[in-house]
């Protein structure tokens, strides 16, 4: 019997705070050195969890392990108080050792850097999505080219075409590691460089991978009609009628931003979402915000040029993942526009139960019953 995707998820989690936990304490107590900022990782290896969401069987047996680990210190702590019974539970012991389904142990584990859990201190601003923006036209562009697809006007001059940005790669890596490939440059198997260090600062670093994400999700929308790897709202602060605050600070509550401007319905109030005229102001909208930045950011994320915003509906989901996308002229709502879905097909029932509803409901419904399981290096995030 194979663990289910959320239980798996709940122990890419546990492994994560494991490391995270560790990592801190090590800092604490002075056994590790700041680097750039923040604690280094002293090891050379750390827990490969991506390997688990490709083994099943792997996460099981670590399940069962992690549980053998747990009864291995509890008779221990039996042992030390209950001197007569040593004996069987030492045999107890010995038995869960031989009868417990090990997991490969060397293939958990994978090399990484010291700055392997260093975390952006950025929250996906759309300030540094656009800093980010300037550092990668001026540092990257010739080589991995405006689109990020490693097509730029010196990638013929490299030992190694430059690979495309767009894919699976920003998603699959932990910050920190991609924070020291930026800083360090990469080398092939033999040693020679491949990717050449930058003189980037740490700040500048942090704003242009915010940027490549923004650009990798809008270049995936343009291809394949979806966003493939989830990507956050953008933040910036928005004015409401009862204050000023974050686009963030709407998180556990499932948010729309209505690019105001262009073709399509005015923007309303609606009691299942929170809503934002992102623009001009809208009359029966609580909150707006007319943020130059956030735009650009909102262009990098949807595949069009700023110009081309207005008209455009955006829908998050109560993590803050950007869900849905309406465009310019559409007035209705359709499951099509769930354009960040997961893999799982809708059932019979909820079929059913979409075809008795509004287009929006429906898209409601789906994007509730069916959140976002994103991982990073293995963990979720």
């Amino acid at each position: 019997m194979n663990l289910s995707p959320d239980a798996v998820n709940v122990l890419l989690w546990l492994l994560h705070q494991a490391q995270q936990t560790g990592w801190r304490w090590l800092h604490a107590l002075g056994l590790t050195q700041p680097l750039h900022g923040q604690p280094s990782w002293p090891f050379t290896h750390r827990l490969a969890a991506e390997y688990l969401l490709n083994e099943p069987g792997q996460s099981r047996r670590l399940v069962f392990a992690l549980a053998t680990l747990l009864l291995l210190s509890l008779l221990g702590g039996l042992a030390w108080r209950w001197r007569r019974g040593r004996g069987w539970l030492a045999g107890v012991a010995l038995g869960l050792l031989v009868l417990t389904p090990w997991p490969e142990w060397r293939l958990l584990l994978r090399p990484t850097v010291p700055t392997a859990f260093h975390q952006t201190p950025n929250g996906f601003s759309a300030s540094s999505i656009v800093r980010g923006q300037r550092a990668y036209q001026a540092h990257c562009q010739r080589c991995h080219g405006a689109d990020g697809r490693g097509e730029g006007p010196d990638a013929a001059q490299l030992p190694m075409w430059p690979p495309t940005l767009n894919g699976s790669l920003l998603w699959k890596r932990l910050d920190g590691e991609l924070f020291w490939t930026v800083r360090h440059g990469m080398q092939d198997r033999h040693g020679q460089g491949t990717m050449p260090g930058s003189s980037l600062s740490d700040q500048q670093i942090w704003d242009l991978l915010d940027f490549l994400r923004a650009q990798a999700a809008g270049q995936t929308l343009r291809q394949t009609g979806s966003w493939m790897y989830p990507v956050p709202v953008p933040d910036v602060p928005i004015v409401c009628s009862n204050g000023s605050r974050s686009l963030s600070s709407q998180r556990g509550q499932r948010l729309r931003l209505v690019l105001t401007g262009g073709k399509g319905p005015v923007a309303s109030e609606d009691p299942r979402l929170s809503t934002v005229a992102v623009g001009r102001e809208a009359a029966d909208v609580d909150c707006h915000v007319d943020n130059e930045e956030l735009m650009q950011a909102l262009a990098l994320v949807v595949g069009v040029r700023p110009q081309e915003l207005p008209g455009h509906r955006l829908i998050a989901d109560k993590q803050g993942w950007l869900r849905v996308r309406g465009q310019p002229g559409d007035e209705q709502w359709s499951e099509d526009d769930l354009v960040c879905r997961t893999n799982a097909r809708p059932t019979d029932m909820a079929k059913a139960q979409a075809n008795s509803v509004d287009g929006l409901e429906a898209i409601i419904r789906r994007m509730d019953s069916e959140p976002v399981r994103s991982q990073r290096g293995g963990f979720p995030h």
